[in-house]
């Protein structure tokens, strides 16, 4: 079935920047979108992990999305990040998000009380059938523990609105099952993995790497689907260190630390995610400078 294609390249998953007092920092997210924009980013991807989702209350989640849709306005798809562990919650949140104008919905699948195969089918088509927007599966099962296996896509994906999966597996296998099970666009969810994932058929990135280097990672997955696969494979081996040191420590902990240390002012993460200690910035700073960022 032929469905719409939500972006192709490199989205980032935009961070949430906060004051010192804990506040989400709305005139500072208004100045990262359009650094993202200014430097080629294909999307933005509001509010997800990256965005610090889990410990911001309704009233400010749908705030920053408010803030993010209206600023990119149409620039760039805007995805809202809306999965939660509370299908009712995500229905309210994910039709909020399509009054206020959202291109598309990432949803996580649920964590902690978790649910099976079933659960997940159950839980995604009753939001599938509550809101009429382009529904973004985001697997991630090291920070959930479910893990949506390539038959339960294949299922998922003959909703007319279903339409991608953010694949945050790093098990290629799995990936593979999927593009030959049925004809869902993939995006990768690991920065290490972009060309590999785009091999087996995928679409780009969704990327906590943009937030640092937005125009390198939107070239990356350009050269790829230009067909130039030895420049893509070359970059994706050259910004492979980089990628792996902003997951030193949980996400979004070392690319907040990164971007302050450019100069960007996104301030901490809220607890119980706290700043790295001091010899972990230094590493990270000497990896930046590697790099050229600073």
């Amino acid at each position: 079935m032929s469905k719409p294609v939500l972006f192709t390249g490199a989205g980032v998953a935009l961070v949430t920047p906060m004051h010192p007092d804990g506040s989400v920092n709305h005139e500072k997210y208004r100045e990262l979108i359009d650094f993202q924009i200014e430097n080629g980013t294909d999307a933005i991807i509001a509010v997800g992990t990256t965005g610090e989702a889990s410990t911001l209350s309704y009233d400010e989640h749908a705030r920053a999305l408010h803030t993010a849709i209206e600023h990119t306005a149409g620039r760039v798809p805007l995805i809202a990040g809306t999965g939660s562990n509370d299908t009712e919650h995500c229905i309210r949140l994910s039709r909020e998000a399509k009054a206020m104008g959202a291109d598309g919905l990432l949803l996580v699948t649920p964590y902690y009380n978790r649910t099976s195969q079933r659960g997940l089918i159950a839980h995604y088509t009753k939001i599938a059938q509550s809101v009429d927007l382009p529904i973004i599966l985001y697997n991630v099962p090291t920070r959930t523990s479910v893990n949506i296996a390539p038959q339960t896509v294949a299922e998922l994906y003959k909703l007319p609105n279903i339409v991608a999966l953010k694949q945050a597996n790093p098990n290629l296998s799995e990936t593979a099952q999927i593009a030959a099970s049925c004809d869902i666009t993939i995006y990768s969810g690991n920065d290490d993995l972009i060309v590999p994932m785009m091999s087996l058929g995928g679409k780009g990135v969704i990327s906590v790497l943009s937030n640092v280097l937005p125009r390198e990672t939107h070239d990356l997955c350009a050269a790829w689907l230009n067909g130039d696969a030895d420049t893509a494979r070359r970059m994706q081996l050259d910004y492979l260190d980089l990628a792996n040191a902003l997951f030193m420590d949980v996400n979004p902990i070392p690319v907040k630390e990164a971007l302050n240390q450019m100069g960007m002012d996104v301030g901490s993460c809220r607890l119980p995610l706290y700043d790295m200690d001091e010899a972990m910035k230094q590493k990270l700073n000497g990896v930046l400078r590697r790099y050229g960022v600073l």
